[in-house]
């Protein structure tokens, strides 16, 4: 009997459950490209920092960034979508990867793109409909923050080949802990 108590316990809460309207997201379009954004930024940070830091100037071939270089573009580019969505200039994309070096340099600019991206995915669904332009495309800021996770995503695939050519596991194939 005792261990039928918890379960009858949940079924006469069921209808008081059902009667609660569900929290409904006042923005689900910004919700849902920082979630994807975030995970992608996640695995290249994550990425950043597992790989060693004489490995940073590594290139598969001389006609395509160094690993570095590709981190420090991220970041960089990160940084110049979130400020065309939220109305505001920085450097050009490629500023973080002609400045930045070394790994902890690089590292630190990932952690300070995502400090700076944090104010543009808090933007409304509303805040983030203004019409822009960027690449000579027209789009809202919701577009260019939806762009910004999908460029994100297209620069990691990048890096799990850096990475499994360096014999390392990538974050997003590393068991959950």
């Amino acid at each position: 009997m005792k261990r039928f108590l918890p379960l009858a316990a949940l079924l006469a809460a069921t209808p008081v459950m059902a009667q609660q309207a569900p929290h409904a997201d006042p923005n689900p379009g910004v919700t849902a490209a920082r979630e994807v954004w975030t995970q992608a930024h996640n695995y290249v940070t994550k990425s950043a920092e597992q790989m060693p830091e004489e490995k940073f100037s590594f290139r598969p071939v001389d006609s395509v960034r160094t690993f570095g270089e590709l981190v420090g573009h991220v970041a960089g580019a990160e940084m110049m979508f979130c400020a065309a969505a939220l109305g505001e200039k920085v450097p050009g994309e490629d500023a973080v990867e002609k400045t930045a070096k070394t790994k902890a340099d690089l590292v630190a600019a990932l952690k300070k793109s995502a400090d700076y991206c944090a104010r543009a995915y808090a933007l409304t669904d509303a805040g983030a409909s203004s019409p822009l332009t960027i690449f000579g495309m027209k789009m809202s800021g919701l577009g260019v923050l939806t762009l910004n996770a999908a460029h994100d995503y297209e620069h990691y695939g990048n890096i799990v080949t850096y990475l499994r050519i360096n014999g390392m596991v990538p974050p997003s194939s590393q068991p959950a802990r």
